[in-house]
């Protein structure tokens, strides 16, 4: 294992940590205060400094100063990392995202992201995540440390929420549970083996989702101490009285159309549209209406015979100029162990009209804000958690991501997973 140099100040409890990480433990190492110096620091908000001094202390960012024009008295930390010659980014976010709930596509037993039912906003999605599934072990050392654990199916799949793909367990690894509701929109447009067609019943499925919502509102407003408990209303409420977002699941125009006169209906106060391929289409509205959009994956074909051949390249930097808060995603085939792809699709998406930043955000501060954890995670600042990768190279191309150093809440964390411990094995 290549590994950066390091100025220690706690030598043995270093070397303790050096030895666990030898083994291949999934281990964490603590620090009380750590320096990391000299590095290219892009902050996730625009921000970039070309040698920076980041400063963390229990758990937290202190300070991010210019290392040439700010002198730290490098004694009182338990650890240095000099970041020399490489590229210091936020963690990264895996939006709208089955990993941690899947292991082999092809495997159903392995499959825990989807239940029978239309209506059932009252999943969690986050009991089923599996911290140790060998395939996070392979995503987060590409620099994604945040994982949207999401269900799938039905009108109504249940609810996401946000977790470290670190932790124990899923109770140490949730960051913010059931943070938002995901709904599947009813398709105006159906695609056959051989043909397209109009959905018949487009209206009648949009009329029943509108009965469903009108009585899980009732339900969520009402005063009555007395009425009847039910499940998948109780999973509703939220939506109605506090923050929790709802994801609505559409590509095509009329689709997002629709969606603006349902959001303003029923007066939900955090709407996010997943997908959005034709947001292109109707910026102006979006803009106005203030809808982030989770795009669907930049490296996919186009969906009309018509459009550009570059379309699905060119539609982050298209939201970007207009003004839309978006991130991307990687819902699609086999997008568990896709994730770990996810700075590459931002890396395409800056070939196609983002700047670095702009792509950098795209897949950390930007899916926090959307989230709604951008207080604490998404970004460098002081004040914030310490959560952070170091990689030796651009980390948005793929000949030149390779992460040597990953903090997550000012915790030191191993960079190897089992792939790295097969090579080795193998390569003897």
């Amino acid at each position: 294992m290549k590994r950066h140099n390091h100025s220690i100040t706690n030598c043995f409890v270093y070397q303790l940590a050096v030895f666990l990480f030898a083994l291949g433990l999934n281990t964490s190492y603590a620090q009380n205060k750590i320096l990391i110096e000299n590095g290219f620091l892009h902050a996730g908000n625009g921000n970039v400094i070309e040698t920076a001094s980041i400063g963390i202390e229990y758990g937290k960012i202190v300070h991010i100063k210019n290392s040439l024009a700010f002198q730290v008295d490098k004694s009182q930390y338990d650890l240095v990392i000099d970041a020399s010659g490489q590229h210091i980014y936020p963690g990264f976010f895996a939006p709208n995202s089955t990993l941690g709930l899947t292991e082999i596509d092809a495997v159903r037993a392995t499959l825990d992201f989807y239940e029978v039912g239309e209506y059932n906003p009252h999943i969690r999605a986050l009991i089923a995540f599996n911290v140790e599934s060998k395939v996070i072990g392979t995503v987060r050392t590409n620099g994604v440390l945040f994982a949207q654990a999401t269900p799938r199916g039905g009108a109504i799949s249940g609810s996401s929420s946000l977790m470290r793909l670190f932790g124990r367990n899923w109770e140490d690894a949730v960051v913010n549970a059931d943070e938002g509701i995901h709904m599947n929109w009813p398709r105006f447009i159906n695609y056959g083996w051989r043909e397209v067609r109009v959905n018949k019943n487009y209206r009648d499925e949009i009329a029943e989702l509108e009965r469903f919502f009108a009585e899980a509102k009732n339900y969520a407003l009402s005063k009555d101490k007395a009425k009847r408990i039910d499940l998948r209303f109780e999973g509703m409420k939220r939506v109605f009285t506090s923050n929790q977002r709802v994801y609505l699941r559409a590509d095509r125009a009329q689709e997002l159309l629709d969606i603006l006169i349902f959001v303003k209906k029923f007066e939900i106060k955090y709407p996010v549209i997943v997908g959005g391929y034709d947001a292109y289409l109707i910026l102006d509205q979006l803009r106005d209406a203030k809808i982030p959009v989770m795009l669907g994956r930049v490296h996919e074909l186009p969906k009309s015979d018509e459009d550009d051949i570059h379309l699905p390249f060119k539609l982050p930097g298209i939201l970007q100029n207009a003004g839309i808060l978006f991130c991307l995603q990687n819902e699609g085939d086999m997008e568990a162990m896709g994730a770990r792809n996810l700075p590459f699709l931002a890396g395409t998406a800056r070939t196609y009209g983002l700047t670095t930043e702009q792509a950098v955000a795209a897949i950390s501060l930007n899916a926090a804000k959307i989230i709604g954890v951008d207080q604490v995670y998404g970004s460098i600042d002081v004040g914030k958690s310490a959560t952070l990768f170091i990689s030796k190279g651009d980390a948005l191309d793929m000949k030149t991501n390779q992460v040597t150093t990953i903090i997550v809440d000012g915790k030191l964390q191993s960079v190897r997973n089992h792939q790295d411990d097969l090579y080795e094995k193998y390569k003897r």
